[in-house]
């Protein structure tokens, strides 16, 4: 049994995680809670014992130096609690880790319990991987769930996904299996740029969250350095002809996959998301005012007192041809994930990787 001391009653709480490590491409998903911890202020009332769970010589402590002490930080997973106050006030307990090296049913079990003492309504679980996608364009967001009724319910898809998965991928199913609702959002980054850190697919995995759990996220400087990073990655690219002819073909074979999201239904439901965030106090945990959206296929945005939002995740439709997905997506769905690189996120630089364009008959894992 857990034992929570200190920890004062939840107002329908919510757990939302991330793990560094093969399912987190560009440090995207770990990056999303971050900013929630620093934004809200999270206090850290839990860690798991790293012995129990994790390869040192894999995931190494480190040292430094506090008021002329050395002491060590040990490779763990940690749990903080944040309120969102509002209308209506509710809290989120935010798990941030490294993904285990071992012993990932325990691993499961132990948070699985602490979400009980919690009294946690529903799981989150936040990812990230390399896709075959432009970094022009909105980033992809895929929320899936293996509850069916959950998926008819808050409109994500289910998975059907079979192949290696990551830590996402069993500890939703471990949700599933102890009747805890369980959601997981997947950005994709794009392969030829996958280094962290990526701004603009933490950005995209944060307005995801928003729409599902009806919330303001204070973004802080993060608008910005998405802008600053897509700037960037234009630069790189403009200044070699085979990149530059690369992401075009990317963004060619993007806008064709996404020209039923032109219909009446989507562009109402971006309406509808801009008017909560202009209304006052609209939705909890946020303060007055709104933030700017994407609101069409176009690009144009809708403007609000508060800057633009840089990009916005699109919820992606089926298409007829079904992509290549990647190891890192433990449930995303087939027609909705984009084709990832086999390798890890922390691949070359974008100079380097972006030449190399990826061939249909490569070897790697499947998507997880």
């Amino acid at each position: 049994m857990i034992e929570l001391e200190g920890v004062p009653e939840l107002i329908d709480p919510i757990m939302v995680a991330a793990f560094e490590g093969w399912n987190d491409a560009g440090d995207a998903a770990s990056t999303a809670v971050a900013h929630l911890e620093q934004e809200w202020k999270g206090e850290v009332f839990a860690a798991l014992d790293a012995e129990d769970y994790y390869d040192f010589q894999v995931n190494r402590p480190t040292v430094f130096m506090e008021d002329g002490t050395r002491k060590i930080t040990w490779p763990t997973t940690r749990l903080s609690v944040v309120r969102i106050t509002g209308e209506r006030p509710r809290d989120l307990v935010l798990v941030r880790g490294i993904e285990p090296s071992m012993r990932w049913r325990s691993f499961c079990n132990e948070l699985l319990g602490f979400a009980h003492e919690l009294g946690v309504e529903m799981v989150v679980v936040l990812g990230a991987l390399l896709g075959d996608t432009p970094h022009t364009r909105p980033v992809p967001v895929s929320g899936v769930t293996s509850d069916p009724d959950l998926a008819r319910t808050m409109d994500l898809e289910e998975s059907k996904y079979e192949g290696p998965t990551g830590i996402v991928g069993i500890l939703q199913e471990a949700c599933t299996h102890a009747g805890v609702p369980a959601v997981s959002l997947w950005a994709a980054v794009p392969h030829y740029v996958s280094q962290p850190p990526n701004p603009k697919a933490t950005l995209a995995l944060l307005n995801r969250l928003e729409d599902l759990l009806d919330l303001r996220i204070p973004l802080g400087e993060l608008v910005e350095d998405a802008r600053a990073w897509q700037l960037g990655v234009d630069q790189l690219a403009a200044e070699d002809s085979e990149v530059a002819e690369y992401v075009q073909s990317l963004e060619e074979a993007r806008d064709t996959a996404e020209l039923p999201e032109a219909s009446g239904e989507a562009i109402a439901r971006e309406f509808e998301r801009y008017l909560r965030r202009r209304e006052p106090g609209g939705g909890p945990g946020g303060a007055p005012g709104g933030f700017g959206r994407e609101t069409g296929p176009g690009g144009d945005r809708a403007r609000s007192t508060r800057p633009t939002r840089a990009e916005e995740p699109k919820e992606p439709k089926p298409t007829d041809e079904k992509p290549e997905t990647d190891a890192r997506e433990a449930d995303a769905p087939e027609t909705e994930a984009p084709a990832p690189e086999t390798e890890a996120p922390e691949t070359d630089a974008p100079e380097s990787s972006a030449k190399e364009k990826k061939r249909p008959d490569e070897d790697g894992p499947g998507k997880d």
